[in-house]
């Protein structure tokens, strides 16, 4: 297959420093070399996981506030906190008085800020808190836009823009909506929208469509189309030329290599599925008929800012910032945002703007920081001035004042407040912190002196755990294995890791009821009697009882696994996940560096994948739960082969080809003793490969047994598993990381994301607690550092691999799987033909018979028929099966309501709701697909 390879500009060398120009050799001190230098001479020795020691998220420490992301904030200035959702973007209005941010994850949409009193004006969402309610809580990756008199604020939504009147306190009135029609299947997701100096034309950038539309903005009526490059995000006008940024990058040619993204065919890494491109469109807006031109910039160009004859475009997947000189519509250099020398991937740029007296800013998302520059104009390279830093995940700057203003997308972490989760029959209604108690901030203050930008520079790099302690590699000579090497090359004794990724469990909802750990009994919904085997594992292996998830879900958690990164293209599209929510079949979710499988070939090793990352999978004999269920017990019981045909795959061509198509991914309709059997047959004929990648999802629950039923058969799967590598000749050097995506459906009394982990192995600590801190990047770091795998970025690169976590003197005691206590057919309306499942007599009243469903409450005959529509239109089974498609609010709701007849309200809760009245409904409904 012919592939073209990406190509720079004419004059473009890279020359490795802060800032390039064409035609010269400019020697200036590097960013990254500047704050090495800094960071040495505080005297940083250790990597971020160790220096965390025992503390927990939420602890306070001389370095800031712990995150569950490897990190730690003390931020500068002064912080105006929003508890009740994530801040994607926001805008100014243009008498510079009100801020308007577009905000997601708890039913808020919009939040409207008064910066002369720093106070929260106005919420717009779905919500019952809300101050204006509207249908819809879904919004785009860019704006809000307010018009150039102030009068009307447009928010982008999947089909088009609500137009808000302004009032004159700052407040809006009731929207209008501005409908943008869709093209075939692909709705408009608009983007950033403009308007023309005089207000009379506003142009959109159709992110889903990948065109602009010039319309009327009084009416809505499309005037005039350009077709632009793929996935158009955010603009500005200059004069009357139109920039556009590309995050796609430019239409696919013939020869290129490519994936899709959102229906679009995108020029892509022929291993990796990694966009290859980036560009900007250029539109002459005072001549609709000319063509459209394009320029070359890095990877997922997204912030566009001009001023003083530039423009500044945030190449968040490159790490570089392109800077255009407008008077000739090229570029003229890049600047690098890689401050760190050991990694030069995953700092995110993600936001910029100019100061006044010639301060460029950038936001790096991924550091928690800001970037700060000298610019004296296009033709002299910057100078590096130094970092500031803020809160969780800085999306936007500005300047209002001559104060600067930064919009933090994730705030200080998922510390809002509490919610209360029940999961159905066989279970407690647990309250506590759930990764979906996000949080927003703004952050304000001046631009610091050169010596506290140095002293701040410094605190960015401790913050983040950047030093030279964190990746040592091979010295070349004969080392001894040890489990967990010093230096990434060296040999390990672990020649095969076994890598099981489950789905959405708290610590506390699992292990709350482990005396040993700091656990709370009153939180463990899914305790010992229905996960024995986990429990079995703990008292034999290790309890791990600080270890957290990076993601508050299943897009950004197996993104965090895989990638050891959630990249800003799933951050930012959090408002609607239209485009796509898990990222396997998105060319635009990848990062540049790979996958941890790439990175593991690329260090010689095999590697066998079974479900995890994969998007398709089709079943052509339409066989149900209990044809499933029954088929395995048989394989069990015989040795014979699977009578049910599955097929899943990639669309990744490297996961693709190491993927066991046999093996069934995220379906619920679908008992993990099935995926438990696949595995079997191919690990006894082929054996295991180095690195082996599973998914094992049945604990998310939602498919047809009762949600007890569903978590109870996923341990014993676990457990069998364990049991069979234990027993098995490969025990003695092979590892087993058992651990959650995300912790999204449950609550804990430390942390949302405080999440069940395990380490399984002859070489692991055996019968301790360790309290810690690990998160899902240590245990990927660890997997790295065992298998001489690169980091991939920055944030694997700067943690510490868990070493406490293994010994030198290996213990080889296998591991006995123990029977399941609860049946693993409870729940079920219509009993498998080969029997419904039986436990000991002891532990039959933990799932007694379920007696017939109670009829609908008279009077909620209306809300009962939208919740059954409802469940209709979710993917929780069969071949277009998508993790948390059915948000868990949602679900939980749905679930306690057929339990009670729609005769109960959901606990904590005053009356019965519909599905478009559930508070924290975060992930975007059904509802709204068209």
């Amino acid at each position: 297959m012919h592939v073209t390879r990406r190509r720079r500009p004419a004059g473009r060398a890279r020359l490795g420093l802060a800032s390039r120009l064409p035609g010269r050799r400019i020697r200036i001190l590097a960013a990254s070399a500047l704050a090495f230098s800094l960071v040495l001479a505080g005297g940083g020795a250790y990597a971020s996981t160790r220096a965390f020691g025992t503390h927990r998220v939420g602890d306070t420490t001389d370095r800031g506030a712990v995150l569950p992301s490897d990190q730690t904030l003390k931020p500068i200035g002064k912080r105006l906190l929003v508890d009740d959702g994530k801040l994607l973007s926001s805008t100014v209005s243009p008498n510079g008085r009100y801020l308007a941010a577009l905000t997601t994850d708890r039913s808020i949409a919009l939040t409207i800020v008064d910066l002369k009193t720093y106070t929260i004006i106005q919420q717009v969402g779905t919500s019952s808190e809300a101050d204006l309610h509207i249908g819809s809580n879904n919004v785009g990756q860019e704006g809000p836009t307010y018009s150039p008199d102030g009068s009307t604020l447009w928010m982008p939504q999947i089909n088009g823009y609500e137009r808000f009147p302004v009032q004159a306190d700052g407040t809006l009135a009731a929207p209008t909506f501005v409908t943008i029609p869709n093209e075939g299947s692909k709705h408009p997701l608009p983007a950033q929208a403009v308007f023309s100096a005089d207000g009379g034309t506003v142009y959109a950038a159709v992110n889903g469509q990948n065109r602009v539309v010039a319309m009327d903005p009084a009416t809505g009526a499309i005037e005039h189309t350009w077709a632009v490059g793929n996935a158009p995000r955010d603009m500005v006008l200059v004069g009357h030329q139109l920039y556009v940024s590309n995050e796609g990058g430019r239409p696919a040619r013939d020869g290129d290599t490519t994936l899709n993204s959102y229906g679009t065919q995108v020029p892509a890494n022929p291993v990796t599925g990694a966009a290859t491109t980036g560009t900007l469109s250029l539109i002459d807006v005072s001549d609709p008929t000319a063509g459209v031109s394009s320029i070359e910039v890095g990877l997922h160009p997204t912030a566009l800012y001009a001023a003083r004859g530039a423009l500044f475009v945030t190449d968040t997947g490159s790490d570089e910032v392109s800077v255009v000189d407008t008077s000739i519509g090229k570029v003229v250099q890049t600047i690098t945002t890689q401050p760190w020398p050991a990694a030069q991937v995953g700092y995110e740029p993600d936001g910029v703007t100019l100061t006044s007296d010639g301060h460029l800013l950038v936001t790096l998302g991924r550091a928690n920081a800001l970037a700060v520059y000298r610019y004296t104009g296009t033709k002299q390279p910057v100078s590096y001035l130094g970092l500031l830093p803020t809160d969780y995940f800085p999306e936007n700057v500005t300047t209002v004042g001559g104060q600067v203003l930064v919009t933090n997308l994730r705030g200080i972490g998922e510390r809002g407040p509490q919610r209360t989760i029940d999961k159905g029959p066989g279970t407690q209604p647990a309250t506590g912190h759930n990764t979906h108690d996000s949080t927003g901030s703004l952050l304000r203050f001046s631009l610091p002196d050169d010596a506290r930008m140095y002293r701040y520079t410094r605190q960015v790099f401790a913050q983040n755990g950047w030093d030279r302690s964190s990746v040592r590699t091979s010295t070349g000579r004969q080392a001894r294995p040890v489990p967990v090497p010093v230096r990434l090359g060296d040999p390990s004794t672990i020649k095969h890791v076994f890598l099981i990724v489950k789905e959405n469990r708290s610590y506390d909802q699992v292990f709350g009821d482990d005396a040993r750990g700091n656990g709370d009994p009153a939180l463990a919904q899914f305790g010992e009697d229905v996960t024995p085997n986990q429990h079995a594992m703990a008292r034999q292996f290790g309890l791990y009882d600080n270890t957290y998830d990076v993601g508050t879900n299943s897009a950004e958690g197996h993104n965090w696994l895989m990638q050891a990164d959630n990249p800003e293209y799933t951050e930012s599209g959090a408002g609607e996940y239209q485009r796509s929510y898990d990222t396997e079949d998105d060319a635009l979710g990848h990062q540049r560096s790979g996958f941890l499988w790439t990175g593991a070939q690329a260090a010689g090793n095999t590697v066998r994948d079974f479900g995890e990352f994969n998007q398709f999978e089709s079943n052509p004999s339409g066989a149900s739960w209990q044809q499933f269920y029954c088929d395995a017990k048989n394989m069990d019981a015989t040795g014979q082969d699977t009578g049910i045909s599955t097929y899943t795959s990639s669309p990744i061509p490297s996961l693709n080809d190491v993927t066991v198509h046999s093996y069934p991914k995220f379906d619920t309709a679908i008992p993990d003793q099935y995926r438990y059997e696949i595995w079997k047959r191919n690990f006894d004929t082929y054996g295991p490969a180095n690195l082996n990648m599973f998914w094992l999802s049945s604990d998310h629950t939602g498919g047809p047994p009762n949600p007890i039923a569903q978590v109870a058969d996923n341990d014993l799967a676990v457990g069998k598993m364990v049991d069979h590598i234990s027993h098995s000749r490969y025990w003695k050097d092979s590892a087993i990381f058992v651990l959650e995506d995300d912790t999204q459906n449950g609550v804990d009394h430390v942390d949302g994301a405080r999440g069940p982990v395990q380490v399984i192995s002859p070489w692991a600590q055996h019968g301790t607690v360790d309290s810690h801190y690990y998160t899902q990047i240590t245990v990927i770091r660890t997997i790295e550092q065992i298998l001489g795998i690169q980091p991939m970025n920055q944030k694997d690169s700067a943690a510490t691999p868990m070493r406490r976590a293994f010994t030198r003197h290996a213990d080889y005691t296998p591991f006995h799987a123990v029977p399941n206590r609860i049946p693993l057919t409870y729940g079920l309306s219509t009993q498998p033909s080969c029997g419904a499942d039986t436990v000991a007599a002891k532990y039959a009243s933990l799932a007694p018979a379920q007696a017939a469903k109670p009829s609908v409450a008279a009077g909620e005959q209306r809300v009962a028929a939208q919740w059954r529509a409802w469940q209709k239109r979710q993917h929780l089974t069969g071949p277009k099966a998508i993790p948390d498609y059915a948000n868990p609010e949602q679900m939980d709701h749905f679930t306690w309501y057929e339990a009670h007849g729609y005769r109960v309200p959901y606990p904590g809760e005053h009356t019965i709701l519909s599905p478009a009245q559930v508070p924290g409904r975060y992930l975007p409904s059904p509802d709204f697909d068209g």
